[in-house]
């Protein structure tokens, strides 16, 4: 049978293997899919291991940027990404890494809460390694613009000289900011620690302004919080984003393009137990 795994340190708390069996029942695909606890010091020894048999992996926090350096090829969207979280072994036996994160956070917005970007204003919080997974696809689209925005400047400066080859990118502080936006993405790691990015509550057009949260709990994440409290048009949190970075990986592996709701719907049952 073939064999995936989500590579990551630590891993016990993954979703992925929940999705992934899910997905393969749905479509029914014969495949085993796994945790593997990776050593913190040799993530390329124990990735190599694995694919002696294994047929793809997922890859999650801190080894993206390792698999990037490991594979092979990288697809163009894992290049600009600077991180891989999807390999897959090719019939030559040698690795492609790609990255579904941003794809998955597209089509969380566009699909699932059927939100167009063209022409939008939308505002990124953070310039992290999910901010610069999120710049191509989001690009992409056609938005009007895309602000990034974060405390240390030069950061955000950064990504958007690298991308600004693919459409109207810019950089700011947080507290620049105060004309409402379409939508405003919060991929700091603010809500991990009950806090908020220190944004002005002018950004939100109520009943207008999508607030979308890369991170999700049991509880609403507080930027969804403060969202919902300045009455933004719509809320939502990474639980989307979660499910369709991983349908992305799946029908890269094996062709056939899962249903993401019913998986969707039953971690949402998981996460309130």
């Amino acid at each position: 049978m073939d064999r995936y795994v989500v590579f990551g340190n630590p891993i016990a708390h993954s979703k992925s293997p929940v999705l992934h069996r899910l997905f393969a029942e749905q479509t029914g695909q014969a495949m085993q899919y796994d945790t593997l606890l990776a050593p913190l010091d040799d993530f390329a020894g124990c990735a190599t291991e694995f694919f002696l048999q294994g047929r793809g992996a997922n890859v999650t926090v801190p080894f993206k940027e390792d698999a990037y350096r490991l594979v092979d090829q990288l697809t163009a969207r894992a290049q600009r990404a600077g991180a891989v979280n999807t390999l897959s072994k090719l019939a030559d036996g040698s690795l492609l890494g790609d990255n579904t994160d941003g794809a998955g956070l597209v089509r969380d917005l566009t699909v699932n809460a059927g939100f167009s970007l063209k022409g939008k204003r939308i505002l990124v919080l953070g310039a992290g390694g999910a901010v610069r997974g999120a710049l191509e696809p989001l690009l992409a689209e056609g938005p009007a613009s895309v602000t990034i925005a974060n405390r240390t400047v030069e950061k955000a400066e950064l990504l958007a000289e690298l991308f600004s080859d693919l459409g109207p990118v810019a950089a700011s502080g947080f507290d620049w900011l105060h004309e409402p936006v379409d939508l405003i993405i919060n991929a700091t790691s603010a809500s991990l620690s009950g806090k908020l990015p220190p944004i002005a509550s002018s950004l939100i057009e109520p009943g207008k302004t999508l607030c979308y949260d890369m991170m999700y709990g049991k509880e609403p994440t507080p930027f969804c919080v403060w969202a919902s409290g300045h009455g933004a048009g719509q809320v939502m949190d990474g639980l989307g984003m979660l499910a369709e970075q991983a349908a992305e990986a799946f029908y890269l592996w094996r062709g056939v393009r899962p249903d993401t709701a019913p998986a969707l719907a039953e971690l949402r049952r998981l996460l309130a137990l």
